[in-house]
């Protein structure tokens, strides 16, 4: 059985540093011929609003056609794809809950199910986005930030107002539990013990939601928090190794390459040219 591919932003190896990702389909979906494969995401979540046009979609294998308009709520490890008619118009946006906390918890648990439903009404609030994000200067951020919780927030009640209350995963648990632990060498063990399970039961929970080990969703969400201090702090390259639990700066360069194909300087550059 071929394995569904884990990607960072649609295909890219390497996280992206700003605080969000907006897009239009057409800019994405044209260049694919209008098809996006089965994949999904680690540690990014996804807000699609279809404007005009036709999507075949697939939530999890759940098939369907949604007319439009329709917002299309997609958390991390959902395995999701797209067959667009060719001139749709729409939006989608990215977000890491990770620097959403307020958003991807226990507060707004329909955020963290797949699901699509009418997007009359959101059409503004994502415009919106996509302007802050076009926008420079010092308050970019706050602003940007402003738009993005308050469009979540109207999807949320979207949400809530229709499905049967789920279960939480454990998936955002364990990944609130790497952060809390980063630089104090907890293995997968001390992990399981934390969420009440057993190092099996863990690996098979991460494999089904992530489509990655413990051992190697621990490692991306270590990698996209180094990704993260190296963009937003002033912390040197080997603080910033120590403060994940690497003792060997050289070894935090070497694994650091490996999951983003650039050194952390380099890393840092190219997030220091792309917000001059």
């Amino acid at each position: 059985m071929e394995r569904i591919p884990t990607w960072q932003l649609y295909g890219e190896a390497s996280p992206f540093p700003d605080l969000l990702h907006i897009e239009r389909i057409v800019d994405r979906a044209e260049g694919q011929d209008w098809v996006i494969a089965p994949h999904r995401h680690v540690n990014l979540h996804q807000i699609f609003l279809i404007r005009t046009g036709v999507v075949d979609l697939s939530l999890d294998g759940q098939r369907r056609q949604p007319g439009p308009p329709v917002v299309i709520n997609v958390p991390p490890g959902c395995v999701h794809a797209f067959t667009f008619a060719a001139g749709t118009e729409g939006h989608v946006l990215t977000l890491p809950p990770a620097d959403f906390p307020e958003l991807f918890g226990q507060e707004m648990p329909a955020l963290l199910r797949p699901f699509d439903l009418p997007g009359a009404g959101v059409e503004v609030l994502m415009d919106r986005i996509a302007a802050r994000h076009a926008e420079s200067g010092p308050l970019r951020r706050l602003r940007l930030r402003a738009a993005a919780i308050e469009l979540c927030c109207a999807v949320a009640e979207r949400g809530d107002s229709t499905a049967e209350a789920t279960t939480l995963p454990h998936i955002p648990q364990l990944e609130a539990l790497i952060r809390a632990h980063l630089a104090d060498g907890w293995q997968v063990t001390d992990y399981a013990r934390a969420l009440g399970l057993s190092d099996r039961h863990l690996r098979r929970l991460c494999l089904e939601a992530t489509g990655l080990s413990t051992h190697g969703f621990i490692a991306a969400t270590r990698l996209r928090e180094a990704c993260r201090l190296l963009a937003y702090t002033r912390m040197q390259v080997q603080e910033v190794g120590f403060a994940l639990g690497f003792d060997d700066p050289a070894y935090f360069v070497r694994v650091f390459r490996q999951g983003t194909g650039l050194a952390p300087t380099e890393y840092r550059l190219k997030v220091a040219e792309g917000a001059s």
